[in-house]
């Protein structure tokens, strides 16, 4: 069982925390076939990313502040199914409060939404698509993130499913774990998952202090 050592956690919300899928597929389906888009595409394609830049993609031409305005109302009425992950509310208790946020691409206000009706704890402070310019891959929520807890990206430890997700944390210097809720080992590693757990479940906190945080990982498959 694998030990790392960091200063602090930085997490991922959707598919790392929180099971969302259910809703994101609902809202993103729909709004797909509305566009005579492929649904099943568009919704692979749109996890782990800001919805803007997924909406620039398929249609270039829009109006896409309107369209987002639009697909942000629908996520925050569509709660139905959104459960904390296996492990999510543990670690997270163990976590001292200032050493871990969140980096995630939703919003501001979906992710208050999300993390509420998964009744898991809000960080003092966290990392939104309302608070960047660059969205994932782009490095850019991570080193924000780590800025947060006042720690380099170098020192932290990211928590990722997807590999938009994952490039962005290795692109900020910092170990990733990816999760395997949403894709699979494959895909993962070939983004530059350092170790792959089933869920939050597989990782624990030995210890902690002023030096920084412990974490054992329970099961992994790594790079080697």
């Amino acid at each position: 069982m694998p030990k790392l050592r960091c200063a602090g956690v930085l997490f991922d919300l959707d598919g790392v925390l929180i099971d969302s899928t259910p809703a994101v597929t609902r809202v993103w389906a729909a709004w797909a076939r509305e566009h005579s888009l492929d649904p099943d595409e568009v919704v692979h394609n749109a996890h782990g990313r800001p919805s803007i830049e997924t909406l620039r993609e398929y249609l270039p031409n829009a109006d896409y502040e309107t369209e987002n305005l639009e697909l942000e109302r629908r996520e925050i009425a569509d709660i139905g199914g959104i459960i904390p992950l296996p492990g999510a509310k543990e670690l997270l208790s163990t976590l001292p409060p200032d050493r871990w946020t969140i980096a995630t691409s939703a919003t501001r206000d979906l992710a208050d939404v999300r993390i509420r009706a998964a009744e898991l704890p809000l960080p003092k402070r966290m990392i939104t698509a309302s608070d960047i310019t660059h969205g994932k891959p782009n490095p850019e929520p991570y080193l924000k993130a780590a800025a947060l807890l006042g720690v380099p990206a170098s020192e932290c430890v990211v928590f990722e499913d997807v590999s938009a997700g994952i490039r962005a944390g290795k692109a900020a210097g910092a170990r990733v774990i990816a999760l395997r809720t949403t894709v699979r080992d494959e895909e993962l590693l070939a983004a530059g998952a350092d170790f792959v757990v089933n869920s939050c479940a597989d990782v624990a906190v030995d210890s902690f202090s002023d030096a920084g945080l412990v974490l054992t990982l329970q099961e992994r498959v790594d790079r080697s």
